[in-house]
């Protein structure tokens, strides 16, 4: 695109800001950045938020436009003059987007409304809730839950990082699943701009929207602009441990044993096991780290141990009681005992190359299977496993209380994660194949009919939209399925009577059915 047409595009859209603006705003210039009028603040922001280093290439397609909203009138002009100029509105939270599909797009032309001004957390201890702002991160809400309660929180991630608008609107899950499932299953309200440029709240929308916007991907519906959510109880004492072994130490068998007693423990108690490919004394192998998290003293823990998971040997040593949000820490990777004000920096982590990917468990795999697994890390060098169990009240959530489906039946899902600091093309496409070997060789062993998948892990390998119409629903269905089985199709209604024009879409977002224009599309349109 010839600077002649940002120019234009620029000063279009400007003009159609300040137009919508409902009164007299001299500084509506101020969020809007151009690459040609402001490139050091254009090339700041679109870099700030971006935790995936394979999308900060040259090569990588940049937006013409980035919108840096500070309220909500400001979202609402941004949504009618992308659409009065036909081009595509991507929207970004955070930027943990494994694929970036909230601030990458395939079409010549995008715009990147990012959200990050938009972080503002209320607490309310008298109702329990909180309302977050889609532009704060994990441990903006952290904090804030901190500030007024030591035995209250947040079932979410344990990054401080993450976008609350991605986390929540895919699903979101953490430590506290088997306690009290995924993010979405604590959403009582939320407010969203449509593709009229409305706000809607919970009863404005209507319950069909609100369930979609609540683990069917926000991006696809409009511009969610908050969530109000219900915290949960949690102790005063907490406890915390890791305990990495190999495979001279009995890791096969102790992961063998693992996947069987993790989805029937305590409820209150949650073990990960990540699978890394390590190096120890000049000899390859494969480290398998237990990682947990117990809502209770180390005590009532060793005793839940002893009885159902012996031959980990966790001892009193092994254990450090905590509070709450020294867990987050903890399982952020940072030191306990870091000061709760941690959690407000937005830019405290790592930013690496990396690929996701994911599956779900549903039968124990065999002895075998397991050693076949570790030797094959072992041939592949790079890639890993994180293990997170099931079971407890993910077994009594129905698949359609809210449209991530993956609860009953499933032992533990696997997040597939490669990272890598090297800036080399080759070794990109490199680690990229190993892990999409690795997770062809585990065809076996995962779910099927079909291979489930995780939305809040975007993975463009299973399936992208192509097309519109007829095409578009036909290409959309094979990721949809993935992520959401039987409710893909009751999204697919809610997204057609809400945003029939697609006007709110990426590679990976829900179709609207066909327009009725021949026979074969009446069938689809009929579903």
């Amino acid at each position: 695109m010839s600077s002649n047409d940002t120019h234009i595009i620029y000063q279009t859209f400007l003009q159609c800001l300040q137009q919508l603006s409902p009164e007299p705003d001299p500084d509506i210039s101020t969020i809007i950045h151009s690459p040609d009028f402001n490139a050091t603040t254009y090339t700041t922001i679109l870099q700030s938020n971006i935790r995936n280093r394979r999308f900060t290439t040259a090569k990588t397609p940049k937006p013409i436009l980035i919108i840096t909203p500070t309220k909500e009138s400001h979202v609402q002009a941004a949504v009618i003059c992308a659409k009065n100029l036909s081009v595509q509105l991507l929207t970004r939270s955070g930027g943990h987007d494994y694929n970036g599909r909230s601030y990458v797009s395939h079409e010549k032309k995008f715009i990147l409304l990012d959200m990050f001004n938009l972080h503002n957390v209320s607490v309310d201890m008298s109702t329990k809730t909180a309302v977050v702002q889609t532009g704060a991160q994990l441990g903006e809400l952290y904090y804030r839950i901190w500030e007024k309660s030591e035995v209250h929180g947040f079932p979410a991630g344990v990054c401080p990082t993450v976008g609350v608008g991605g986390h929540v609107s895919g699903g979101g899950y953490g430590t506290m699943i088997r306690k009290y499932g995924l993010s979405v299953d604590h959403v009582v309200d939320a407010r969203i701009v449509d593709a009229e440029g409305r706000v809607l709240d919970r009863e404005s929308m209507g319950e069909d929207l609100f369930w979609a916007i609540c683990g069917g991907g926000g991006a696809s519906f409009g511009v969610v602009l908050s969530y109000t959510v219900k915290l949960v109880s949690v102790p005063k004492v907490n406890t915390v441990f890791r305990i990495d072994k190999t495979v001279a130490e009995n890791a096969v068998d102790l992961v063998y044993k693992w996947q069987s007693v993790a989805p029937k423990m305590d409820r209150d108690l949650f073990i990960r096991v990540i699978l890394m490919p390590e190096t120890v004394n000049k000899k390859k192998t494969v480290q398998a780290s237990f990682i947990a998290h117990f809502l209770g003293d180390s005590d009532r823990l060793l005793k839940e141990m002893s009885n159902t998971f012996p031959e980990l040997c966790v001892s009193k040593e092994d254990c450090l009681e905590v509070s709450w949000v020294e867990s987050v820490f903890f399982w952020a990777n940072l030191d306990y005992k870091s000061p709760a004000e941690l959690l407000l920096d937005r830019h405290s982590d790592t930013v690496n190359f990396l690929i996701r990917k994911s599956d779900y468990v549903q039968t124990p795999i065999s002895r075998l299977g397991w050693e076949s697994i570790f030797n094959k890390l072992v041939e592949l060098g790079k890639c890993g496993f994180y293990l997170n169990p099931y079971g407890g009240i993910m077994e009594e959530i129905k698949a359609d209380a809210t449209p991530c489906p993956h609860r009953a039946g499933n032992l533990f899902k696997i997040q597939y994660s490669m990272n890598w600091t090297e800036d080399d093309p080759k070794l990109d496409e490199k680690y990229l194949n190993q892990t999409r070997v690795l997770f062809e060789f585990m065809t076996k062993f995962v779910s099927k009919n079909t291979r489930g998948a995780f939305l809040n892990y975007r993975d463009l390998d299973i399936g992208v939209m192509v097309g519109s119409g007829v095409s578009g629903y036909n290409s959309g269905k094979v990721y949809g399925e993935k992520y959401f089985k039987e409710n893909f199709d009751r999204l697919v209604k809610v997204k057609t009577t809400v945003d029939p024009d697609n006007f709110f879409r990426t590679e990976q977002s829900i179709p609207p059915l066909p327009r009725v224009k021949t026979p074969e599309a009446f069938l689809f349109s009929r579903i």
